[in-house]
C-alpha cells in the first residue's frame, strides 16, 4: 500500500470514528446514558436475538469481564434479559426487551432526522451503507480468522 492509500484510509477510519461520537452524543435519552461498550453489546444482541453470551463477547471482541459488566448493566437498566435455552438449560440465551425497543425506535427516529439532513439523497444513502457493510464484514472476518493488519 502507498502513502497516499495510507493516508486517504487512515481519513476514513478517523472520519467514521468522528460520525459515531456525533451520533452518540446526539442518543434519543441522554437520561439513560450507555457507554460505547454497553452499545456494541446491545447492537449484537438487537441484531441477533437470542444469541448465547459467549457467542456476544467472542463478536464484539471484548474480553469476559468487560462483557459481562456491559451485559450487567444493560440488564439492570432493563434493556436485556436473559432465557434458558430451551434444549440446553445450562445454556443462557440473550433478547433485546421491550424497553430496548422503544429505545431502539426513539434512536432510529433521532440519527435518521440528523443523517437525513446530512445525506438527503437516497442513492447516495445506499451506496455508503452498502459499503460500510462490506468494511464491517471484512473486518470482522479477519478478526475472526485471527489475522491483524500489518
Amino acid at each position: 500500500m502507498d502513502e497516499k492509500q495510507k493516508a486517504r484510509l487512515f481519513e476514513l477510519a478517523d472520519l467514521i470514528l468522528a460520525v459515531s461520537r456525533h451520533l452518540h452524543a446526539a442518543k434519543a435519552d441522554p437520561a439513560e446514558p450507555w457507554t460505547p461498550l454497553e452499545a456494541a453489546v446491545m447492537r449484537f444482541i438487537d441484531h441477533r436475538p437470542g444469541v448465547t453470551a459467549t457467542q456476544a463477547a467472542e463478536a464484539t471482541q471484548l474480553i469476559s469481564s468487560n462483557f459481562s459488566r456491559a451485559l450487567r448493566k444493560l440488564e439492570q437498566k432493563g434493556l436485556v434479559r436473559r432465557e434458558a435455552d430451551s434444549e440446553d438449560a445450562r445454556r443462557v440465551r440473550l433478547y433485546p426487551t421491550q424497553k430496548a425497543a422503544e429505545n431502539l425506535r426513539r434512536l432510529e427516529d433521532t440519527w435518521s432526522g440528523l443523517l437525513a439532513e446530512a445525506l438527503p439523497d437516497a442513492a447516495e444513502a445506499d451506496a455508503t451503507i452498502a459499503t460500510l457493510r462490506r468494511v464491517e464484514s471484512q473486518l470482522v472476518d479477519r478478526i475472526r480468522g485471527g489475522t491483524r493488519p500489518q
